[in-house]
């Protein structure tokens, strides 16, 4: 186990482009942190770095005490598992796994002691004499992961190692890997652009776009307080409501939202201490289960009137799609009494769950 310290890191190519922009980010010893972000966010680049597969620009790259920044990567104790896992398809699954320690110049007996364990701890063992073409993806998912294991590193680098699956074996996958970094208390640093193994997975997420960091925080932290309209949008599915406001003359930070016809409160909902002044545009976010209809005695904060367009039933719950005047409202709402395509309904909004954003740089406010 080891800490990573990154300080300032950057990465241009050769053509001028700037793919990580001066990234620094401390990960605990024994932390599982997700970098989280679209294609071409330089997520890939910033664990490549880490790896020592890709050279720094600028900046410095610790790994616990030992500065590696141009250090080979074999020098740097690090393990990576790759999108592709980088079988060796003519040797079998035991002498894959085994490979790096062979390398190393380990004794036979000690090898198949340490490939059997490893075998054991990833339901391997069947599978030791065959070769990763008669494997499943997910075996062959696991097989590199043992051959990560058997080299003990003091951190483990995941580069979207689930991409590849199906839906089905990338669950499966997800609790594998949570339950080894539980067993292992190994640094480990994983690569996704997919917000479900983000929330699931990472013990803090770390959200980048354009080569920087944007917000790095505790899952649901991230979840409920974006830092952007970009974070906010980016992470939930479906993705949150973004709602034009204006700041009301009816009081301190008080917002007119013209299209829902009602006004927030937003007091003691605003990160900053400062009040918004009467005029400025705003973006409120609601996310889907922040929005219910209303039984007919219950007591809510505002009641807006809208139209159904779409009811898509998913069984346990059931997203609805809510037509107000010009904006669509996306609601996650429970599978039963529901409204049908068409109808008009009531409903309304928790307002502590409610997230405000300034129009122009779209940070929350």
């Amino acid at each position: 186990m080891a800490t990573v310290s990154l300080n300032s890191i950057s990465k241009t190519y050769d053509q001028g482009v700037e793919a990580v922009k001066s990234v620094s980010l401390d990960v605990k010893n024994g932390e599982f942190l997700v970098l989280l972000g679209p294609s071409g966010c330089g997520k890939s680049t910033v664990l490549r770095m880490i790896a020592g597969l890709e050279r720094v620009s600028e900046g410095e790259i610790k790994i616990g005490e030992a500065l590696v920044t141009d250090l080979e990567p074999k020098d740097r104790d690090v393990a990576m598992v790759f999108q592709n896992y980088a079988l060796y398809p003519h040797m079998t699954v035991a002498q894959n796994i085994g490979f790096g320690l062979k390398l190393r110049g380990g004794k036979k007996q000690e090898i198949r002691k340490v490939v059997q364990e490893t075998a054991e701890l990833l339901d391997l063992v069947s599978e030791l004499d065959r070769r990763p073409g008669e494997l499943s993806g997910g075996q062959r998912q696991r097989v590199a992961l043992g051959r990560a294991i058997v080299r003990n590193p003091s951190v483990f680098l995941f580069d979207e190692p689930l991409s590849n699956l199906d839906a089905r074996l990338r669950a499966t996958m997800r609790l594998e890997i949570s339950k080894l970094h539980k067993r292992l208390k190994s640094t480990m640093i994983y690569v996704t652009h997919d917000q479900v193994e983000a929330m699931t997975m990472g013990q803090r997420i770390v959200v980048m776009e354009k080569g920087e960091i944007l917000q790095v925080g505790e899952p649901l932290v991230v979840y409920n307080k974006p830092a952007s309209i970009f974070v906010a949008s980016f992470i939930g599915s479906p993705s949150i409501n973004l709602v034009e406001a204006v700041a009301s003359t009816n009081g301190p930070n008080q917002f007119d939202l013209v299209d829902l016809n009602c006004t927030v409160n937003a007091e003691d909902l605003l990160d900053t201490n400062t009040t918004i002044k009467s005029g400025t545009k705003v973006v409120v976010g609601i996310r889907p289960e922040a929005l219910f209809i209303p039984s007919s005695e219950q007591q809510v904060y505002q009641k807006i009137v809208g139209k159904v367009e779409v009811v898509e039933p998913l069984g346990n719950e059931t997203i609805v799609h809510i037509r107000v005047q010009e904006t669509v409202l996306v609601a996650r709402l429970p599978a039963q009494n529901l409204p049908t395509d068409g109808d008009q309904i009531e409903f309304s909004f928790d307002r502590k769950a409610l997230s405000f954003f300034d129009s122009q740089s779209g940070k929350r406010l």
